[in-house]
C-alpha cells in the first residue's frame, strides 16, 4: 500500500483541473484495500474512488481519502460454446482492455473502443457507444464493501443498469436488508469494484446501424466487416470528433442524451424539424444533446477558461494550461449556462454525465 500526502490530482483527471488530495492511496491489489480498512487513521475517513479520472469535475481539493485504483490483470476465465468470459482488473485502461480482447480472438467490445477511463469505472457508468452498452456484454464483477471489508460479487441484474446508470451511482439506504447489503442496493460511496468479467457472445455478430459506421463501411466497400475493422473505424471516428485529453483537457461527452415521449418529440419536431433523434426499443425517443447545444449557439464559445469544443458541442474543454488551468467552478458555470439555454429553447433539462466532486 503506497500512501501519498498532499498529492496533486491534476495528472489524474483528464480535464486537467488543478486540485490536490490530502491523502492518496495507490491500490494495486485487494490486499491494499483491506490494509486501508485495517489502518486506524485511514479506515474511519470518507473514501473517494479514482479510476482514470475521465468522468469527474474537481471543484476543489479532495478531503476524502482518494483510492487510486491500479489493480491490473487480463485473462480468459472460461470459454463455452456460447461465449468467452474475460476478466479484467479495475485499474486496466478501458481501451487497452478492448484492444487486448480483440488481439486474443475474443470479439464483442469493439464498439466501445477509445472510451476513456478504466475498467472499474465501466459498470458504474454503464458506458455505451455505437449501439452497444456495457450491460450487453457484462457477466459479473467483484467488489469490496468499504464499511465491512467483505468482498462480494454482483451479476447484471444486481447492478441495476440503466442509461449511464447503475447501483454504484446511488446512495445506500440506511437500513440493511436480510442479505446484509444496503436495502435497494445503492452502493455509491459504499463499495469499490476490483475486477469485472465480460460475456462475449458466440457466434460474434457485428453491431452496425449508426450512420458514421455505415458510411465507413460503404467507403471501404466491405459488406461483412470484421471486429478489428469496426474497432479501427470507431477509433478513427472518435479521434475525428473528440479531442485527445492529452492535448486538450476534457471529460468526454459532458451531457447525457435526453429521452422524451413520442408526443414530446413530435411537438419539438413541429418547432425544430431538423432535430436529431433516435427511436429507442422501449418506445421513447432519444434526442442528440450535442445538436440541442449547437442549436443554442454554444459551439466554440467560452466562459473563462472553460469552452465548448469547436467540432462537437457535447464536449466541454479546458482552454487553460498547467498552472493556468481551468477551474471546476468555471466548468460548472459554463455547464449551467448551457442547461439554461437548452431548457429555455426546447423545454429539455440536460443532465451532466461527469461526477462533480
Amino acid at each position: 500500500m503506497v500512501v501519498e500526502k498532499n498529492a496533486p490530482l491534476q495528472p489524474w483527471n483528464t480535464f486537467g483541473i488543478a486540485a490536490r488530495a490530502q491523502t492518496l492511496v495507490r491500490v494495486r491489489s485487494v490486499s491494499d484495500l483491506k490494509a486501508v480498512l485495517a489502518d486506524m487513521e485511514l479506515a474511519p475517513a470518507a473514501k473517494f474512488v479514482l479510476g482514470g479520472g475521465s468522468n469527474i469535475i474537481l471543484t476543489g481539493d479532495v478531503k476524502s481519502i482518494v483510492l487510486k485504483m491500479e489493480i491490473k490483470g487480463l485473462r480468459l476465465v472460461e470459454e463455452t460454446p456460447k461465449a468467452w468470459i474475460v476478466e479484467a482488473g479495475a485499474g486496466e485502461v478501458w481501451h487497452d482492455a478492448v484492444a487486448w480482447t480483440l488481439a486474443h480472438g475474443f470479439p464483442g467490445l469493439e464498439n466501445l473502443a477509445l472510451i476513456p477511463g478504466t475498467v472499474g469505472a465501466s459498470p458504474v457508468q454503464n458506458i455505451g457507444a455505437y449501439g452497444v452498452e456495457l450491460q450487453d456484454r457484462f457477466e459479473s464483477l467483484d467488489a469490496l464493501d468499504l464499511a465491512t471489508g467483505q468482498s462480494f460479487s454482483l451479476d447484471a441484474a444486481q447492478c441495476g443498469f440503466g442509461y449511464r446508470d447503475s447501483v454504484f451511482k446511488h446512495a445506500p439506504s440506511e437500513a440493511p436488508d436480510g442479505s446484509g447489503m444496503p436495502r435497494g442496493m445503492g452502493l455509491a460511496g459504499r463499495a469499490v469494484i476490483t475486477h469485472v468479467r465480460f460475456r462475449l457472445p458466440k457466434p460474434w455478430k457485428p453491431v452496425l446501424g449508426y450512420l458514421d459506421l455505415e458510411r465507413r463501411r460503404a467507403e471501404a466497400g466491405v459488406e461483412h466487416p470484421s471486429a478489428q475493422q469496426i474497432f479501427d473505424w470507431i477509433c478513427d471516428i472518435r479521434r475525428a470528433k473528440l479531442p485527445d485529453p492529452a492535448v486538450v483537457g476534457n471529460a468526454g461527452s459532458f451531457f447525457k442524451n435526453p429521452t422524451v415521449s413520442p408526443d414530446q418529440c413530435a411537438d419539438i419536431i413541429a418547432r425544430e424539424p431538423k432535430i436529431v433523434h433516435y427511436p429507442m426499443p422501449d418506445g421513447s425517443i432519444k434526442l442528440a444533446a450535442g445538436w440541442l447545444i449547437d442549436a443554442c449557439g454554444w459551439k466554440g464559445k467560452s466562459i473563462g477558461k472553460a469552452g465548448v469544443y469547436e467540432k462537437q458541442a457535447l464536449v466541454l474543454v479546458n482552454r487553460g494550461h498547467g498552472a493556468d488551468s481551468v477551474t471546476g467552478g468555471e466548468v460548472m458555470t459554463l455547464a449551467k449556462a448551457i442547461q439554461t439555454s437548452v431548457y429555455e429553447r426546447f423545454g429539455i433539462r440536460l443532465e451532466p454525465e461527469p461526477v462533480v466532486v
